[in-house]
C-alpha cells in the first residue's frame, strides 16, 4: 500500500479525530513523507497515544483493546537506543514480524536484533503496521514490541513487562466478547513464548 494510501485509510479510521485534527490538516502532516515499496506510515505517540490507537485495529469485525492489568500503556515510551524521528508522522522501513524468533525471550533477542542490524519495533509502530496490514496478525504469529519500555524509577530501572500484539482467546479477564480480538497486552521480558515473534524495522524515516 501507498503512502498516500496508507494515509487516506488511517484518514478513514478516524486517527485525524483522536489527533484533534482536520483530515485536510492530517494530510498535510504527511506532506513530507516520501513513496517508498517498504515504507509504513507510524502515527507517532506525541499525536495520537497508542492505547487510543488500539481501539481502531480490528479482526474479525471486532476492535482491539488493551488488557486491563495494562492501564498504564502509554507509559511505555521508545527505549534510549532507538533514534524515533520527532514528527508527529514518519515512515519504518522494512518491517518484519520476527518469525524465527519465536520461543525466544524479550532479553535474549534484543542483542540478536543489533547483531542483524535491526531495531526493535515500538508499540506505537507495531500498531501502526497492523493499521496499514491487518492480516500480519495471525494465530500463532503474533508479536512482541520490545522497542517501548517503561522506566519504573529514577535509576534508570526498567519495568519488566514488555508490550506485545497478539489475538485474544477470550478467556479470563478478557472477556469472551473480546475472542479472536486484537489485544495489546505484555509479557515478561525474560520469558518465551511460542507464538510471539518480535517486530522490528531496518530503518525510519
Amino acid at each position: 500500500m501507498s503512502v498516500a494510501d496508507q494515509i487516506q485509510r488511517l484518514i478513514q479510521l478516524g486517527v485525524p479525530e483522536l489527533a484533534g485534527r482536520t483530515s485536510q490538516e492530517f494530510a498535510g502532516l504527511a506532506a513530507n513523507l516520501e513513496e517508498s515499496e517498504d515504507a509504513v506510515v507510524v502515527v507517532h505517540p506525541q499525536l495520537v497515544a497508542a492505547s487510543a490507537l488500539t481501539p481502531l485495529l480490528a479482526r474479525h469485525d471486532k476492535p482491539g483493546f488493551v488488557v486491563v492489568d495494562m492501564a498504564d500503556l502509554d507509559e511505555f515510551t521508545d527505549i534510549e537506543a532507538l533514534e524515533v524521528p520527532d514528527a508527529p508522522l514518519y515512515l519504518m522501513h522494512a518491517s518484519d514480524r520476527g518469525d524465527d524468533l519465536r520461543n525466544w525471550s524479550p532479553d535474549e533477542v534484543y542483542p540478536e536484533l543489533v547483531n542483524r542490524g535491526r531495531s526493535p519495533m515500538t508499540i506505537s509502530e507495531g500498531i501502526s503496521w497492523l493499521l496499514a496490514q491487518p492480516d500480519l496478525l495471525e494465530p500463532n504469529y503474533c508479536f512482541m514490541t520490545i522497542g517501548s519500555r517503561k522506566v519504573k524509577d529514577a535509576k534508570g530501572r526498567l519495568d519488566a513487562r514488555t508490550p506485545a500484539i497478539w489475538i485474544s482467546g477470550g478467556t479470563g479477564r478478557d472477556g469472551k466478547a473480546n475472542r479472536d480480538a486484537p489485544k495489546v497486552g505484555w509479557c515478561w521480558a525474560g520469558n518465551r513464548h511460542t507464538w510471539l515473534g518480535f517486530g522490528s524495522v531496518g530503518s525510519r524515516s
